[in-house]
């Protein structure tokens, strides 16, 4: 049986674009716990390329955007106890497209933790194409209250 990922587990009727389990049309990103990291493994469609044989560079920033979120959202979880992840949302995240990213096989997602605080966590992620770092991400990520309009999204 294959392991349920963050975003099955915790939120199934998720319809975000990029991680939502319950979009069809989304992204439909899968993150997995990996000792210090979190890892994404996933593979492109026709219809993600932005010129022949290359990814968009906005689905990188989705894939990237989304992946970081929920590893933030883990890493909450966990430092504070929680029995499930606090809905967290992006404060700020800076992509560089370092190179132009190949769609032929799977890319994979990588993302860590840099620093935190009880509701807040900074990220550093990476997006790999057979090997080669193609894109890096650095974001901000925070827990929200119940007063957002995301709270209780998951």
């Amino acid at each position: 049986m294959e392991e349920l990922s963050l975003q099955e587990r915790f939120a199934p009727r998720n319809r975000c674009f990029g991680c939502g389990p319950a979009n069809e049309k989304g992204l439909r990103i899968r993150s997995l716990p990996r000792g210090e990291e979190v890892v994404c493994t996933w593979r492109p469609e026709p219809h993600h390329q932005a010129f022949e044989g290359m990814l968009n560079g906005g689905i990188c920033g989705a894939l990237l955007d989304c992946h970081s979120n929920w590893t933030a959202a883990w890493h909450l979880m966990q430092k504070n106890g929680l029995e499930v992840p606090p809905c967290t949302v992006t404060a700020d995240f800076h992509v560089k497209l370092k190179k132009p990213t190949p769609m032929d096989g799977d890319l994979i997602l990588r993302a860590r933790v840099v620093e935190s605080s009880s509701r807040k966590a900074v990220i550093e992620a990476t997006l790999e194409a057979g090997g080669v770092v193609t894109s890096t991400c650095r974001g901000t990520f925070v827990a929200v209250r119940e007063d957002h309009p995301a709270y209780h999204r998951w």
